[in-house]
């Protein structure tokens, strides 16, 4: 084999795909001005099919627990490939509620997984606080979700642009403008000639929907602010595992990293606006400290944003958008997490191979302005 393919997009999404698809024999093209950036940089890095649940979700809640199962092998196979770590986590995530309306929204998410087989472990405060001491007294119970899994997103990109390079992945660093299918595929830039290719996969997060007529007003940016704590010393231990929280009804994360946590994130829609705003950083500090109080004491290393690229069913589209022309693209919160299955799904596709059945209902025709 060796078609071209151009992957538009160097966020997690289209490394994971350009690697998979070189290591499968296709000689690709990554088209980015700034790959390893954006969302994906900026994410907090949870692998969280379950904790992410919701009633009405199921096609994803499918998606993600299928996605999440392949991740150790594909950890490891990636950090063997780039010769350095992929930053996987395995100490699993606890969810936390403060008072009786927040208990009561996990008591109704733990009662759905439960329904759909997926039962998890409901532990009172004190329980939890066994689990994880960090925890503060505002915490009145929760759940217990080990499968719940994160990721160091910034290790992950590290190790998938090593591991895409080594596997002969050229990197064009111009700005796409426009894609196009067809017998002739192409990606046209900002700068300089066309990108020529046997098949283009639009993988640009949310600026996917301003390179093709049928992406505009499917995907769009839904921006998310988050900040980085550094661990200094003689400060309160750090929690080991991931603490997702409701705090007043308002949701927030702590992530471990190596030496602090990422705390995340606010959600709005303002467009592509990417500054963080003081009342994002206000909000989250309040709301985190609420939950793990010795962060006070913690030094502030970042705040940063970033859009994540939502769809109006928040279920990616990966697949055939039109002859020539492939998308993986709008996964909203769960890029990170749907990376090894996105990227199966793609290769899939590339090879003429039905995508694996969990993927199908991500299919872009379920849009009535895709036609293919």
């Amino acid at each position: 084999m060796s078609e071209r393919l151009a992957v538009v997009g160097g966020g997690v999404i289209g490394l994971s795909c350009a690697w998979a698809a070189a290591r499968a024999g296709w000689r690709v093209t990554l088209v980015d001005a700034a790959p390893a950036s954006g969302a994906s940089w900026v994410a907090g890095g949870m692998l969280a099919p379950v904790t992410e649940a919701w009633p009405g979700e199921e096609p994803l809640l499918e998606l993600g627990l299928a996605s999440v199962a392949l991740w150790p092998a594909w950890a490891a196979d990636l950090a063997r490939a780039a010769g350095r770590p992929a930053g996987l986590r395995t100490e699993g995530t606890v969810v936390a509620a403060t008072g009786p309306g927040d208990r009561a929204e996990l008591d109704t998410l733990a009662a759905h997984l439960g329904r759909l087989g997926r039962p998890v472990e409901r532990l009172s405060g004190r329980e939890l606080r066994r689990l994880e001491p960090a925890l503060g007294p505002d915490v009145r119970g929760g759940l217990s979700v080990p499968d719940d899994l994160s990721v160091d997103n910034r290790a992950l990109l590290a190790a998938l642009r090593s591991a895409a390079q080594q596997a002969g992945v050229v990197v064009d660093r111009r700005a796409a403008r426009v894609v196009g299918g067809g017998p002739e595929p192409r990606v046209e830039c900002v700068e300089g000639p066309p990108v020529q290719a046997d098949v283009v996969l639009v993988s640009a997060g949310a600026h996917s929907s301003g390179l093709h007529p049928a992406l505009a007003g499917v995907v769009r940016p839904v921006k998310g602010e988050i900040l980085r704590l550094g661990h200094r010393a003689g400060a309160f231990p750090m929690p080991t595992r991931t603490v997702r929280a409701l705090v007043d009804g308002r949701p927030v994360y702590l992530v471990p990293r190596e030496n602090g946590l990422v705390v995340g994130a606010t959600q709005s829609e303002n467009g592509f606006d990417t500054e963080p705003t003081a009342g994002g950083v206000r909000d989250l500090l309040r709301d985190a400290e609420r939950i793990v109080p010795g962060i006070a004491e913690y030094a502030l290393v970042e705040a940063a944003a970033g859009l994540r690229p939502g769809s109006p069913d928040n279920v990616p589209l990966i697949g055939v958008l039109e002859p020539g022309l492939l998308v993986a693209t709008g996964h909203s919160r769960n890029g990170i997490l749907l990376a090894p299955i996105t990227a199966a799904a793609v290769v899939a596709s590339l090879r003429g191979d039905p995508v694996p059945a969990v993927v199908e209902a991500a299919d872009p025709g379920r849009f009535a302005g895709i036609r293919r």
